[in-house]
């Protein structure tokens, strides 16, 4: 941005811009974030997260069965009772390309539910069970308790 000045009859340009408003402002608005983004980290206090060391990544061609912290079974996302969960592992065995199995659990879930599952999962033909080590979500449990509502 160029600005011409009289001086003496003289033309002067000026070309510099203050950038210290600019600066200020950034600088201002970097403290409001760093005071802020902690607060943003524990919104969900509700899940309580198992600890673990190292995992892979659950891929979504395997069948998962979900277990939320009320006892509710859910067979990639579709809500089955818990006598029912051998009956429905077996009718998907033979469309996965791997024989495995993936339980996900909050971590109040029972052993004894998740042992449930492993037997359902043994008896229906399947060779590997993966136990999560991520809880399900709020969010999660509140769309799987949602779907289960409307019937999908």
């Amino acid at each position: 941005m160029n600005f011409n000045t009289q001086d003496d009859g003289r033309k002067k340009t000026f070309n510099e811009i203050n950038i210290t408003p600019l600066t200020d402002i950034f600088l201002v608005l970097l403290i409001i974030m760093m005071v802020i983004a902690p607060s943003f980290q524990s919104m969900d206090n509700n899940i309580k997260m198992p600890e673990i060391n190292s995992g892979l990544s659950i891929e979504n061609e395997k069948a998962t069965v979900s277990i939320t912290k009320d006892g509710a079974f859910y067979v990639n996302e579709t809500k089955v009772a818990a006598d029912d969960i051998e009956n429905n592992l077996y009718n998907m065995i033979s469309s996965l390309e791997k024989k495995e199995v993936v339980v996900r659990a909050d971590k109040e879930t029972k052993s004894s539910e998740i042992m449930k599952v492993m037997k359902a999962a043994q008896n229906a033909g399947f060779e590997k069970l993966v136990v999560a080590g991520e809880p399900l979500s709020k969010k999660q449990q509140q769309d799987l308790k949602e779907k289960d509502e409307l019937g999908e």
